[in-house]
C-alpha cells in the first residue's frame, strides 16, 4: 500500500541570501510590534502612545538612559558568557548559579577586607575571586560531563539552586547584619565599583569582554576547536583535539565571565549581596545569545532592546495606568516572534500537491549521456 503523502513537509533551506534573512527578521519584528499593539488595545491604552511612552521613559532622560545601560550590563555579560558553551553544543543553563557564586566570592572580600585593603587592590581581588568561583562552579558539571557523560543541562540547572541556597543561608546566618533582618550589610564605599558617565564601570568591562569574545571565538585556535567540537565530537577527536580538555576549559571560561558579572552586579548595581542577586538574568541571556546567533556585537543591540522594554514598564504604569506586567508580555511576544522567524530562515514548508517548477535532477544519467561520455 502506497504511503499517503503528509499534508506539510519540512525541508532544510540552503543558500538563502543575507538580504532575505534580514527581511524575514525585520518582518518578524514588525509583526511582534503589531501583536503588542493589540495587547495594549485590550489593556485600554493607545498602542502608539504606549510605545512612545516606553521609548521616552527609557531613553528620553539621562536618568532613564543610565538605568537602561545598568540593566543591559549583566544581560550582555551573561549572554557573552554562554556563547562559547552554546557554540560547542554544551548547554550551560547554570549562569544564574555562576553569577551568584561570583557575587558571593566578591562579597566575602567586600565584607571582610574593606578596612585593610586599598580600594583599587580590593576591587581587583574581588573581581579575580569572582572569576575563580564562577569558573569552579561551571567546571564541576563539565568535569562530570567530560568523564562520565552526565547531562549538563540538568546538572547546571540544579547547581543554580544550590548556589542560591548557600547565599540564602549566609543571608540569614553568618553574614546577617542586624539580627533577624535576613539582610547582608551594604558594602563599604571602598568595595563599590566607581562610576563613569553616571553608571558603574561595569559597562566598560562588558564592552571589553565583547571585543575579547569576538577575537577569541573567530580568530584563535581555541575558538576554532570550540566550533569543530560543536559540529561533531568525532571529527574533533579525529583531528587530534583533546575533547575533554576543550569542554572543561570552555565551561570554565563561561563560568568565569558569569562570575565576573556577579561581581559587577553585587559591587556596582546592588552594593550588597542577596539570594536573588542574579535576578533571572541567567535565563533571559539564553534568549539573547540565540537571537544574536552567537554574535557578540549583535548581543549589545538585543540586550539594550530588552533593557529599554524593562525600564519602559514603569513609565507606562505611571503615565497610562497600564500594569507594568504588560511590558513583560510585550517582551515575550517580541522574543517569541524573533526566535520563531529563525524557523522560517532555516526550514521551508512544502504542502501536499504543490507543484515544483524546478526540473527533477535524474539520479542516473540517461543512456545517451553515458554513450557520449564513453565516446569521449
Amino acid at each position: 500500500m502506497k504511503e499517503k503523502e503528509p499534508l506539510i513537509r519540512l525541508t532544510k533551506r540552503e543558500n538563502m541570501s543575507s538580504t532575505k534573512i534580514w527581511l524575514i527578521r525585520f518582518g518578524a519584528l514588525i509583526f511582534a510590534i503589531i501583536l503588542g499593539g493589540i495587547v495594549f488595545v485590550i489593556a485600554g491604552a493607545n498602542p502608539i502612545t504606549a510605545y512612545g511612552t516606553i521609548l521616552s521613559g527609557s531613553l528620553g532622560k539621562v536618568t532613564g538612559l543610565r538605568q537602561v545601560v545598568k540593566t543591559a550590563v549583566p544581560l550582555l555579560g551573561t549572554a557573552l558568557a554562554l556563547a562559547p558553551c552554546f557554540a560547542m553544543r554544551y548547554w550551560n543553563i547554570g549562569a544564574e548559579g555562576q553569577i551568584t557564586m561570583g557575587a558571593l566570592a566578591a562579597s566575602f572580600f567586600a565584607l571582610n577586607m574593606a578596612k585593610t585593603m586599598p580600594s583599587p587592590v580590593l576591587l581587583i581581588v574581588m573581581g579575580v575571586s569572582s572569576i575563580v568561583f564562577g569558573a569552579i562552579w561551571a567546571g564541576i558539571p563539565a568535569i562530570f560531563k567530560a568523564n562520565w557523560g552526565t547531562n549538563e543541562t540538568l546538572f547546571t540547572l540544579m547547581m543554580n539552586y544550590i548556589a542560591i541556597g548557600i547565599v540564602g543561608w549566609l543571608q540569614g546566618g553568618p553574614w546577617e547584619g542586624k539580627p533577624g533582618s535576613q539582610i547582608i550589610p551594604m558594602f563599604d564605599q571602598a568595595a563599590v565599583l566607581p562610576k563613569v558617565l553616571g553608571v558603574h564601570i561595569g559597562w566598560i568591562i562588558v564592552l571589553i569582554i565583547t571585543a575579547f569574545m569576538y577575537v577569541y571565538m573567530s580568530k584563535t585556535k581555541h575558538g576554532y576547536e570550540i566550533k569543530v567540537l560543536g559540529e561533531s565530537e568525532n571529527t574533533a577527536r579525529y583531528a587530534g583535539m583533546n575533547v575533554r580538555k576543550v569542554m572543561i576549559r570552555t565551561a570554565c571560561l563561561s563560568g568565569g565571565i558569569a562570575g565576573l558579572v556577579g561581581f559587577m552586579v553585587a559591587s556596582g548595581a546592588n552594593q550588597t549581596l542577596y539570594s536573588d542577586v542574579a535576578g533571572g538574568v541567567g535565563f533571559t541571556a539564553i534568549t539573547v545569545t540565540w537571537l544574536a546567533q552567537l554574535n557578540p556585537f549583535a548581543m549589545i543591540a538585543i540586550s539594550l532592546m530588552l533593557a529599554v522594554l524593562s525600564k519602559g514598564a514603569s513609565s507606562i504604569q505611571t503615565s497610562l495606568g497600564v500594569p507594568a506586567s504588560i511590558s513583560d508580555i510585550i517582551t515575550g511576544i517580541i522574543l517569541l516572534c524573533m526566535l520563531g522567524c529563525e524557523f522560517f530562515i532555516n526550514y521551508k514548508m512544502i504542502f501536499r500537491g504543490r507543484e515544483h517548477h524546478e526540473e527533477a535532477v535524474p539520479l542516473v544519467p540517461a543512456a545517451e549521456t553515458l554513450g557520449e561520455e564513453a565516446a569521449k
